[in-house]
């Protein structure tokens, strides 16, 4: 077994790799003068994936570069974030994160780590989507409403298994605020990222999942799952029959799960600039980037460089406050 010793002297490594680029060249001459590599922290098939493959082909197109995505995940999203973080600051390595991403170093500090990254290595360069996590079910499973998933979850305490994205992840926080909210106690079961949760849910491994709306969507559809509630304010497009936790009455039961794009610090201005340009022209006018990420069930919610800075910081502070109610996780 790879243990987070290993996971993280990975990432350092891959950080020191990528810090032995020459520093005169960065923001010199036509950048980008080579391919651009997006760092998605978690494997193939979730919510990050989603977000970064057509941002990805759309930025190809304005760069006339290779952008290919990388899935690096391990330690529940912290390997891949900390090794851009740990990147050399010149404009060839983008993470596509999600709203876990600052919660995962006050995640460390409860365990009694060291971070292996912090917000401040990083650098918000544009918000991509925020859609309401989703709770999903097998359609299998005899729970057609939360009203029943919730009594069942009564009857039986600690029986009902969940995933998640792994620990103090963003399907993680969601769910510990249904279980406050429902006075319920569930299994909770931790992947290394959505795509392998949803699998086992899919398999019949665990037994509910919340889930970003793009992955959940396609298998809501073919009727393999049932969707019982999401975390928004509103409901959700393609899932205008599911209620909000808001509408059943709970009402500290609000979650968005967000992608977006970060630099490490230090990146040049002009580099910075670049990006931006790149991201608000592809949110913009790229059509197959909008035709994708709907077909998804996960739509634009762009937002530049200053309005995505500050709704990081909010966002931060209300799921670090989140994080801190879980605790400590054994």
């Amino acid at each position: 077994m790879v243990s987070r010793r290993m996971l993280l002297a990975a990432a350092g490594a891959a950080g020191a790799a990528a810090g032995l680029a020459p520093h005169g060249a960065r923001a010199q001459g036509s950048w980008p003068s080579r391919p651009v590599q997006m760092v998605v922290a978690f494997p193939p098939g979730g919510q990050a994936d989603v977000a970064a493959r057509p941002v990805a082909a759309a930025l190809e197109r304005i760069f006339g570069q290779a952008v290919p995505v990388v899935n690096r995940p391990g330690a529940g999203g912290i390997l891949g974030s900390a090794s851009v973080a740990r990147a050399a600051p010149d404009g060839y390595t983008a993470l596509m994160a999600l709203s876990s991403l600052g919660v995962l170093p006050e995640s460390e500090r409860i365990m009694g780590r060291t971070p292996a990254y912090t917000m401040e290595q990083l650098v918000p360069v544009a918000r991509v989507t925020a859609d309401p996590t989703v709770l999903v079910v097998p359609a299998s499973a005899p729970w057609k409403t939360l009203a029943e998933f919730v009594a069942a979850a009564k009857a039986r305490p600690g029986a009902i298994t969940y995933g998640s994205a792994g620990n103090y992840s963003t399907l993680h926080v969601a769910m510990a605020m249904l279980t406050g909210a429902a006075s319920i106690d569930l299994l909770h079961v931790p992947f290394q990222g959505g795509g392998p949760a949803l699998t086992a849910l899919l398999s019949g491994t665990i037994e509910a999942l919340a889930s970003g709306p793009g992955p959940a969507l396609p298998h809501v559809r073919d009727g393999r799952l049932r969707a019982l509630a999401c975390w928004g304010r509103e409901r959700i497009a393609g899932f205008e029959d599911v209620p909000t936790f808001l509408e059943l009455g709970m009402t500290e039961v609000e979650f968005y799960i967000w992608s977006g794009v970060f630099l490490p610090a230090g990146t040049p201005g002009a580099v910075l600039e670049r990006w931006g340009q790149a991201l608000r022209t592809a949110c913009a006018e790229d059509a197959a980037l909008r035709r994708a990420l709907d077909a998804a069930g996960s739509p634009l919610a762009y937002q530049d460089s200053a309005a995505f800075r500050d709704f990081v910081a909010a966002d931060t502070q209300r799921l670090t406050r989140a994080v801190q109610r879980i605790g400590r996780v054994e």
